[in-house]
């Protein structure tokens, strides 16, 4: 008997971290309300978000054929505090990535949005979003993982919604123009997957 609850509790991890997180997880903390930090956060502020990169290349990524949207109007907290971030005042290039700490997927892949943030300093722009998570529980990942650029805080999955996605992780990117290039759904991406994406969809490559 024992052994048998044990399996069925197992079973919707297991296959939680084989494909992406669904938001509508029962297992997912309740959505917190942002509010002030008790301790210092790890994440970059995010009055940047609204600069282009200073070395950013061309503001026209390679022609994919059909056209682009924007990004959704949507206005965002910073989970440093300040004022609210328009989506669509960012700009890019610029690489979005979605997640929450109680995502498996998620936390394996957050290191290497990291390492991009540091390898493509200057030519694109990597934020975070912090979805349907506890506050204490994403800073705690970005404390443990090392995660510094800017997050962004959207515990009603608005963007989601926008974007007519309902898993995650999700990754969004972003020309220099604000047009959304690409949603990669396709699960934890690693520096190789991530490298290419940057390259095939915003054209700018990224050394090792």
């Amino acid at each position: 008997m024992t052994r048998r609850l044990a399996t069925l509790l197992l079973l919707p991890l297991l296959l939680a971290a084989a494909a992406g997180c669904t938001t509508t997880d029962p297992e997912a903390p309740a959505p917190a309300r942002p509010g002030a930090a008790s301790r210092p956060s790890p994440f970059d502020d995010c009055a940047a978000l609204t600069t282009a990169p200073s070395k950013a290349g061309p503001t026209t990524a390679p022609s994919k054929g059909a056209a682009a949207d924007p990004l959704p109007e949507l206005t965002l907290s910073c989970f440093t505090g300040g004022a609210p971030v328009a989506l669509r005042d960012v700009r890019g290039p610029a690489v979005i990535n979605l997640w929450a700490s109680w995502c498996p997927p998620c936390r394996k892949e957050l290191p290497a949005f990291q390492r991009l943030h540091e390898r493509a300093s200057g030519r694109l722009q990597v934020i975070g979003v912090n979805t349907r998570d506890a506050r204490d529980s994403a800073q705690s990942i970005g404390e443990d993982f090392g995660v510094r650029f800017p997050m962004l805080i959207d515990q009603g999955e608005a963007l989601q919604r926008a974007l007519n996605r309902n898993a995650i992780p999700l990754t969004v990117f972003v020309d220099g123009q604000g047009r959304v290039r690409h949603v990669d759904t396709s699960g934890a991406l690693d520096d190789a997957r991530l490298d290419a994406l940057v390259r095939e969809h915003l054209g700018v490559a990224v050394s090792a």
